[in-house]
């Protein structure tokens, strides 16, 4: 198997593993709250999905729980040691 497609295939699972467990801490229930608060605050004739993805970003990032950010970085680590030459 290719380097390429070994990591196509980590990348994948990665992504996997990150919505489940934004899904599974309540992070995409926090942020489709801070939506509809921004939209009700500007008014919904008054945002555009570009407003919205500028508001609700940085407050999405900051909602990520810091043992999910660790967890895959480890992964990562770990990828890296396994397959890197030394």
């Amino acid at each position: 198997m290719e380097m390429i497609e070994i990591i196509s295939g980590l990348k994948t699972r990665l992504k996997e593993l990150l919505r489940a467990k934004l899904v599974e801490c309540g992070w995409k229930d926090q942020l489709k709250a801070h939506c509809k608060d921004v939209i009700r605050e500007k008014g919904l004739e008054h945002v555009t999905v570009e407003d919205l993805v500028t508001e609700v970003t940085p407050k999405g990032r900051a909602l990520v729980p810091d043992g999910v950010k660790k967890e895959l970085l480890q992964r990562i680590r770990s990828f890296l040691v396994q397959n890197t030459p030394l």
